[in-house]
Order: C-alpha cells, then sequence, then structure tokens
C-alpha cells in the first residue's frame, strides 16, 4: 500500500493543470490569499475522499478473498485501465491535431482592421482565449480560487488512491504517516509554490507571471501531457 500511494501521490503533484491554474491564481491580485484557499480546496478533497473511505472500511482492511476485497482488486483495475486508455486517446488525438509551428487562422468575412500607427504597433497580438482566462481570475475570489481546485483534481488518480487506501489498517501508527505523507506529498509543488509567494513576493511575483506567460502560450499541449 505504501509504494503504490506515494507513487500516486507522485503523479498528482506532477500534474501539469493544476499547477497552470495555480500558477494563475497565484500571479493575480491578492494572489497569496487566493493561492491559500485554492491550497485548502485541493486538501479538503483528499482528506474527504480518505475520510470517506476510511468510514466505509472501519478502518481495518477487508479480509483476502471477501466479497469486499475483490470489489476494491476489481475496481481499481477498471480504474487503472480507464486511465491507460484515455491517456492513449488523448494521445491520438493530440496527433491527428494542426501539425508543430503551423499558425493558426481565424477565417473572418469582415473587412481587415486598418493598421495600426503609434504605440499600438509594437504591441504583440495576445491570446485572446488565455487574456480572458487571466482576467477571469484575477476578478475571481477567494472561494471561486477553492472551487476550481476542486474542479481541477486529477479525480481519476484520486479514485486510483481511494482504492489503496481500502487496504489502509488504521490501528498502527505508520498508517497515518503514510497517509499524511500520501496528502503532502500529492500537494507538493503547490506548497512549494505558495511558500514561494509569501516567504519572497517580488521574486516569486516576477517568475510566475514569466511562467504565466509561457503556459498561455502552452495551454493545450500541457492538458494533452497532464490528462495521458
Amino acid at each position: 500500500m505504501v509504494v503504490d500511494l506515494l507513487l500516486i501521490a507522485l503523479a498528482i503533484t506532477l500534474d501539469p493543470l493544476p499547477v497552470m491554474a495555480f500558477v494563475l491564481v497565484v500571479a493575480s491580485d491578492r494572489g497569496a490569499r487566493k493561492g491559500l484557499a485554492f491550497m485548502l480546496g485541493w486538501l479538503t478533497c483528499f482528506v474527504a475522499v480518505i475520510a470517506l473511505v476510511l468510514l466505509l472500511t472501519g478502518g481495518r482492511p477487508p479480509e483476502p478473498r471477501s466479497p469486499p476485497s475483490t470489489f476494491n482488486l476489481v475496481a481499481r483495475l477498471l480504474i487503472g485501465v480507464s486511465l491507460v486508455a484515455y491517456g492513449i486517446h488523448r494521445r491520438r488525438r493530440s496527433g491527428r491535431g494542426r501539425p508543430r509551428g503551423r499558425p493558426l487562422t481565424r477565417v473572418s468575412r469582415s473587412p481587415a482592421p486598418a493598421p495600426a500607427h503609434g504605440p499600438e504597433a509594437a504591441l504583440p497580438p495576445q491570446p485572446e482565449r488565455s487574456s480572458s482566462l487571466s482576467s477571469r481570475v484575477d476578478r475571481g475570489s477567494a472561494g471561486a480560487a477553492a472551487g476550481l481546485a476542486v474542479l481541477l483534481q486529477p479525480w481519476g488518480l484520486v479514485a486510483a488512491g481511494a482504492t489503496t487506501v481500502v487496504e489502509a489498517d488504521t490501528s498502527h501508527t505508520a498508517t497515518w504517516l503514510v497517509l499524511l505523507s500520501f496528502c503532502l506529498l500529492a500537494s507538493g509543488t503547490l506548497l512549494a509554490a505558495e511558500l514561494h509567494v509569501v516567504l519572497r513576493p517580488a521574486v516569486a511575483r516576477a517568475r510566475l507571471l514569466r511562467l504565466r506567460t509561457w503556459m498561455q502560450d502552452h495551454a493545450e499541449r500541457a492538458i494533452v501531457v497532464g490528462r495521458s
């Protein structure tokens, strides 16, 4: 159980999609406060899932070859196959997308706008979708950041972790340490970013703004990698 849980936690903390969202949150106005709300929402999901599993099992693993044990084994197998199948599907789908380096053009029947003059002519074009997302994050509240954390949970991996927690025996202190380590490791990347923002806000904000710009240009590719 220990190795399985730690590997699942490592996969969760390396998922780029929640990290992308968290960078947008902490790089926005009142980013430290919103980042803390995001972290609380993120950790609450893990605690709630673990508590629900332990409530159902009574803190004791099911007997081998018993109906609960067999059901848990089948559920784990189905979750694993589903994650692999989804990853293959997303990779094949991304492979059929537009070639790398090919510019994305938009067909419009409206007349071409007149060329800009003065300072506006030096401004590079900005991606409309990413700018809209960034502006919504800037205007969002701390509660919205917590809700975003719940929405962006990699629930497939969380479900795999839940089937592993079924084997937990809470009569041993080491089990509680393993569960705590799972929550901390699964949140390690976000915790590191939040601490960086709190301890060195000026440096962290500059770095996160650069990372935020890079992510806006590579959002689609990161989503494919993270969910595959």
